[in-house]
């Protein structure tokens, strides 16, 4: 009879991806924005829309990054160099967390994320670039 494998909770992945990634605070992540960082946006398109966005931030749908920065997919996009140094958030740091770790495991050697998330910029009265005027993606329901 095999052993039975130990089963993992969506935060256990979380916390696991923390203890290999570089967890940023707003302050932190303001300061490579500075410095050239890539800052990239991983929520869906609603959270998007209804909260606005980190100026300046790219927006790659948690759902595609895979695709869009494998260099040997039909769905990359040149903007993800492996060479340059990456900053993800999302809404609560949990989604991003995964997110870097999967990038660092596709070769991506400098692969950081927002640790309290979009939130925690918030809360921090940082600046919110409002994507509604620029939006051309209207919700629905």
């Amino acid at each position: 009879m095999s052993e039975k494998k130990s089963v993992k909770k969506a935060w256990d992945l979380v916390n696991e991806a923390k203890q290999e990634i570089d967890n940023l605070s707003p302050e932190e992540l303001k300061a490579e924005m500075d410095s050239g960082s890539v800052v990239v946006d991983i929520r869906d398109h609603r959270e998007l829309y209804q909260k606005g966005k980190i100026p300046g931030a790219i927006h790659a749908p948690r759902g595609m990054l895979e695709f869009w920065i494998d260099p040997a997919s039909e769905y990359y996009r040149e903007v993800f160099a492996p060479e340059k140094r990456y900053v993800l958030y999302c809404a609560g740091g949990g989604r991003s967390a995964l997110a870097a770790k999967t990038m660092q495991d596709m070769g991506y050697t400098t692969v950081g994320h927002l640790e309290p998330g979009f939130g925690g910029w918030e809360s921090a009265g940082l600046e919110i670039e409002d994507v509604k005027e620029s939006s051309k993606w209207v919700p629905r329901g």
